[in-house]
């Protein structure tokens, strides 16, 4: 499988917050680096995600007196897990992990940045009416084909794949690529959910190392 012009590498959220030692780590969520770095080479067109919270965001167990992280509770827009403090704008842990090569993207997408609504897909935030502007910029250059990697599997790019496919982008994610949280069968729960939306799991090893730069 060699990508071409028409087709876009969606890297998700690999920053320092869902790594080793984070603030909300993902086991085993420094092993995608290397995997992402390869293969960068073989897309023309790259984009990434940042999560980039307010402190005393309404995703956060703290700013919810009594709850725990990892509960859940209701807001405005639905069900909505609650997290550790993560990703706070301007922080240590906001910023992408440091051998990350983020140089070949070029566009940058903040998102969880309204206080009262958090956002896991890089299309929408969680209310599914609020969209990150990330599909019509696609389509202007004729984007036909997505390529998810990142963190984490089961939550942002779970919902990322899904708004891609909605938005009528064949969508891929590669397995290999990403990690999971894996709360309460999370994990086992979003390979499901993408094989029923037809989003391909894939891995790394399928994708041309050919460069079309």
């Amino acid at each position: 499988m060699k990508p071409d012009e028409n087709d876009l590498l969606l890297i998700i959220d690999v920053q320092n917050d869902f790594c080793s030692d984070g603030a909300l780590a993902v086991p085993g969520g420094d092993d995608v680096v290397p995997v992402i770095n390869k293969l960068q080479p073989c897309f023309r067109h790259i984009a990434i995600t940042q999560d980039w919270h307010p402190e005393h965001h309404g995703s956060f167990a703290s700013s919810h007196p009594g709850k725990d992280p990892f509960s859940t509770i209701e807001m405005p827009y639905g069900e909505q897990t609650l997290w550790p403090d993560h990703c706070i704008q301007g922080s240590g842990g906001a910023e992408f992990h440091a051998e990350l090569n983020t140089d070949p993207a070029a566009l940058i997408i903040r998102k969880g940045m309204n206080p009262a609504i958090d956002s896991y897909s890089a299309f929408f935030e969680n209310d599914r009416t609020t969209s990150t502007g990330l599909s019509g910029y696609l389509r202007k250059l004729d984007i036909k084909r997505v390529f998810c990697a990142g963190l984490a599997y089961d939550f942002c790019v779970r919902f990322s794949a899904g708004d891609a496919s909605r938005e009528g982008f064949k969508t891929f994610v590669i397995s290999d690529a990403c990690r999971a949280i894996d709360i309460d069968n999370s994990a086992a729960l979003t390979t499901e959910f993408l094989e029923k939306n037809n989003i391909e799991l894939i891995t790394s090893e399928l994708i041309s190392p050919e460069s079309i730069r």
